[in-house]
């Protein structure tokens, strides 16, 4: 690195110092945007959290957008959206997100958004004339049972001889135990036959359904429904090609957030006009692919998607830190840890932030500035999933990537501390001591 860099990104960034005008530039930046994409170089980072929830309160306090989008699933979000906008038998929003129970449930069941789903239905309490309520929605596809079961039972309630063929075509993944892999492994190596026809047929159904017809429970029940019978279509074809090659069902993981998010703008359209929505999900999902090792392997993600669909009219913010403590297992469906977060390599855009002295700073990177330039070659970027795995951290969880073509801005922070899983486990908690669950319960 230039010796000057970290000087010329100092003089370029803003830095975040608290206080209720600190996301002023990027709310400026917005515009007349219709999606706001907020990612995270962890899905285990308090800090992450709370950036993300504070610049998504104004937005939809100041800029009007109707509905957070998430890195989550389907069925399991849609609780908590009848709960946020006051549909719902939970009586707080501890129980609206009962359902996230499948591993990483810290994901979701943690303090922080426990407290803005708190802050969000108290938003759409307070709403006068009828206001459109914000919505809480999913965008991945892991819930294949949980979506059937949705289908079947919207079915049971609309027209049960349509229920009982549903329950017939959906019975072809009763042979499968568990969620999915099961099932993947034996129809993708043609020891299985494979449900596909089952399940486009289903949803092909549901969609005619719609078609010149009252809709005994409404368009958005009707809408939910179709929408857990996509999830189904495209979580048995990605399931099917995962034992096949990882660019493959990484592929059809990010086109079906692009098309959930598509559908869910199509149907808000309708309701409010001109929909905005804003996005969580990890970088890796948000940050253009394009401008990363990923697009070099094909590998095509949410926010290279949006920007190719709707163009200026998306903005895409990245987050990143140097070092600190975040809340990850040590393999796939393990027990919640807090691990240490080792200070960022050398060579690493982390690394250049952190030299700036700022602890915390905001950059952004559509302008044509010293900064934006001297950013452009590519460098490592540090990508911590639900598995973190320090020994082989350069191996595991570093990419390269051209930064300024990624995101539109980046917010870092250079120390930040571990996400507060809702159960914690006693392994989590002997790292240090907890810190206190927020107030919105």
């Amino acid at each position: 690195m230039k010796s000057d860099l970290p000087d010329v990104v100092r003089n370029a960034a803003s830095p975040l110092r608290g206080g209720a005008a600190e996301h002023d530039e990027i709310l400026d930046r917005v515009e007349d945007a219709r999606f706001v994409l907020i990612g995270d170089s962890s899905p285990g980072t308090h800090e992450f959290y709370r950036e993300r929830a504070e610049l998504t309160r104004r937005l939809i306090e100041e800029k009007g957008f109707h509905a957070v989008a998430a890195e989550a699933d389907w069925p399991d979000a849609y609780r908590v959206n009848r709960y946020v906008q006051g549909r719902s038998e939970d009586g707080s929003a501890i129980e609206s997100l009962g359902d996230f129970q499948r591993f990483p449930a810290w994901m979701w069941r943690n303090a922080d958004v426990l407290d803005f789903i708190g802050w969000l239905r108290d938003h759409n309490d307070r709403l006068a004339g009828g206001g459109a309520k914000v919505g809480f929605y999913g965008l991945d596809l892991y819930s294949l049972q949980a979506s059937i079961q949705a289908v079947i039972t919207y079915l049971d309630r609309v027209d049960p001889q349509a229920a009982r063929v549903a329950r017939q075509r959906y019975g072809c993944f009763d042979h499968f135990a568990g969620e999915g892999q099961s099932y993947g492994y034996m129809a993708g190596f043609d020891l299985a036959q494979s449900c596909e026809n089952e399940v486009v047929a289903q949803l092909m159904d549901l969609r005619r359904q719609a078609e010149g017809r009252s809709l005994p429970l409404g368009e958005d029940e009707h809408f939910v429904a179709e929408q857990n019978a996509r999830v189904v279509k495209d979580a048995e074809h990605y399931y099917r090609t995962m034992f096949r090659g990882r660019i493959s069902s990484w592929n059809i993981r990010d086109r079906h957030m692009m098309d959930t998010l598509g559908a869910l703008v199509d149907h808000l359209d309708d309701r409010v006009g001109r929909s905005k929505v804003v996005v969580w999900a990890h970088n890796s999902h948000l940050g253009d692919a394009r401008a990363t090792e990923m697009g070099e392997a094909r590998e095509l993600n949410l926010g290279q998607l949006v920007r190719e669909s709707y163009g200026a009219d998306a903005l895409l913010i990245g987050m990143t830190t140097y070092e600190g403590t975040v809340t990850a297992a040590s393999e796939w469906d393990a027990p919640a840890e807090r691990k240490a977060v080792r200070p960022a390599l050398p060579q690493s855009y982390e690394a250049i932030f952190h030299a700036t002295g700022l602890p915390r700073l905001l950059l952004m990177l559509r302008d044509d500035t010293a900064a934006r330039e001297q950013l452009l070659p590519r460098r490592l970027e540090r990508a911590i999933g639900v598995v973190y795995l320090p020994q082989t951290e350069r191996a595991s969880h570093y990419f390269e990537a051209i930064l300024p073509e990624q995101f539109d801005a980046i917010i870092h922070i250079d120390e930040t501390r571990a996400v507060e899983p809702l159960e914690r486990t006693a392994r989590w908690d002997r790292a240090e001591v907890p810190e206190t669950f927020p107030s919105a319960v």
